[in-house]
């Protein structure tokens, strides 16, 4: 058993406006892409990490597990916003057996859902400190957890692991680019109704924050600025003339929009700067949908005079566009970080 390869999994990214899958295949050192799929999801089906309509994301979830290119039945799949929690504690110095004794207790105070009501996990980071360590505590609400299993299995999947998107987005950055020992890298993952915020130092996650406010905010506020339908609102925003209105017309309300977001991204800088030993970034790796806004990277590199990078979850990764059946990986490419950063998960691995 020892030497027989881990089953692959499917990486699936639930978000509010789009399901995204990818299954790998080991090739050389590395993986491979061998499907591909993205659906998109109906409006308000998922609001603020929370599923609503359980049914419609089961048959897109389905409508995207229809391309039989798809092969494994297991599925990984990540949670993000107000039911995930994630801090880094200090407590006194114990064995790992003492820990997951007390772990439950300790939490507690840091936790402002009731114990009982969520799923733990924790990973001891440093145990350098004098008679003190630092451990990862990352709590998630078991309801919010049950929502997403029970669409997947809808869906006639098995949902094996739930991860948490930040940390997806980690895995996908070290797979593609590595870590360097000294830098401090900030992944920021624009989705439509939220941006996922993990900040690295090392190979560490430091500082984690998820801002509720993303794309579908560009589209809402151009649409009612503009009095357009919705669909010509997202054509408009990532730069595409529409009927009765050009880009030009909305580039003053993308922009303060832009401004408006920037805001939140700085506050989260300033909180990580204040808590961090070094107050310092020094570069900004940016996916998700919304990070094709026109204009959204130049200001974000305007703002924070940071060098800003597109994250190209394909850098390392290989895929064949012909064999996975899609024209052009660099249309996934802004949407596919988590999903790569789950299907690269192992059973069982933590």
């Amino acid at each position: 058993m020892l030497f027989r390869r881990a089953k692959s999994l499917v990486g699936l990214d639930i978000g509010s406006s789009s399901v995204k899958a990818i299954e790998l295949k080991p090739a050389g050192k590395g993986f491979r892409v061998s499907a591909i799929g993205v659906e998109s999801v109906p409006p308000d089906c998922i609001v603020d990490g929370a599923i609503i309509d359980g049914g419609a994301v089961a048959d897109a979830v389905r409508r995207l597990f229809a391309n039989k290119r798809f092969k494994a039945k297991d599925v990984v799949a990540s949670l993000s916003g107000n039911s995930v929690i994630v801090k880094k504690i200090t407590l006194p110095s114990m064995t790992e057996a003492e820990l997951s004794e007390s772990i439950y207790w300790e939490a507690e105070q840091y936790i402002p859902f009731d114990i009982q009501d969520v799923n733990l996990d924790y990973e001891i980071l440093d145990t350098t400190g004098e008679g003190s360590m630092e451990v990862l505590l990352v709590a998630a609400k078991k309801d919010k957890i049950a929502d997403y299993t029970n669409v997947i299995s809808q869906a006639g999947k098995a949902p094996v692991i739930v991860d948490v998107d930040v940390f997806a987005l980690q895995n996908a950055f070290e797979a593609n680019y590595g870590f360097e020992p000294s830098a401090v890298v900030a992944i920021l993952n624009a989705g439509a109704s939220a941006i996922n915020i993990n900040i690295l130092s090392g190979s560490q996650s430091v500082f984690t924050r998820d801002v509720s406010m993303g794309g579908n905010a560009f589209t809402e506020a151009v649409q009612k600025e503009l009095n357009l339908p919705y669909e010509s609102a997202e054509q408009l925003k990532k730069g595409q003339d529409v009927d009765g209105a050009t880009y030009e017309d909305a580039r003053a309300v993308l922009r303060a929009m832009t401004d408006n977001v920037l805001l939140e991204v700085e506050k989260t800088f300033d909180f990580f700067k204040a808590t961090a030993s070094n107050d310092r970034i020094d570069r900004i790796m940016l996916c998700g949908g919304a990070s094709r806004v026109e204009g959204f990277a130049e200001s974000l590199r305007e703002r924070f005079a940071t060098e800003v990078e597109q994250f190209d979850p394909f850098r390392q990764v290989g895929c064949d566009p012909k064999k996975v059946g899609i024209d052009n990986p660099d249309d996934y490419g802004p949407v596919a970080a988590v999903a790569m950063g789950l299907a690269l998960r192992k059973v069982g691995d933590r």
